[in-house]
């Protein structure tokens, strides 16, 4: 891994928000809720905005692995406008990348945030994964909603 940028660099991808970036659950969930870039999907690109340092960071043998992600939706962004994401590098503590991320509508401020990503070696990773999911029960099927607790 190399490390070839210093706290302050920054990437800044625009994205175009679309009919299938809404919050819309199956109709036993709800259905729409409104129409308007959902929390799920700014974390999406908010997440990948992120990534972009990456590439560059990790070698021909690494994988950078997401580890965090926090958001703070302000206000909405409707469909056909686009969001500029703003992604400032914050500090790299080992192999995990920290950033800021900021996203814009114009000067209408969308969110704020901050990811957190793992870089190492993609055959060591490969390995954990497979450790982890041959020691995980088998599934059960489809998600269930186990209810709300009151305390």
């Amino acid at each position: 891994m190399a490390n070839l940028f210093r706290p302050g660099a920054v990437t800044i991808p625009c994205y175009m928000v679309g009919p299938a970036d809404r919050a819309d659950f199956s109709p036993a969930a709800g259905g729409p809720v409104h129409k308007v870039l959902s929390t799920f999907a700014l974390g999406c690109e908010m997440e990948w905005a992120a990534r972009l340092f990456v590439p560059e960071m990790k070698g021909a043998d690494g994988v950078g692995v997401g580890t965090e992600l926090f958001i703070w939706h302000h206000a909405p962004a409707f469909a056909s406008e686009t969001v500029v994401v703003t992604v400032t590098f914050d500090a790299l503590h080992g192999a995990n990348l920290c950033c800021a991320v900021e996203a814009r509508v114009g000067p209408r401020l969308v969110a704020t945030g901050t990811t957190g990503q793992h870089i190492g070696a993609r055959a060591r990773r490969a390995a954990h994964f497979a450790a982890l999911q041959a020691a995980a029960p088998a599934p059960s099927g489809p998600y269930h909603f186990l209810g709300l607790a009151d305390n």
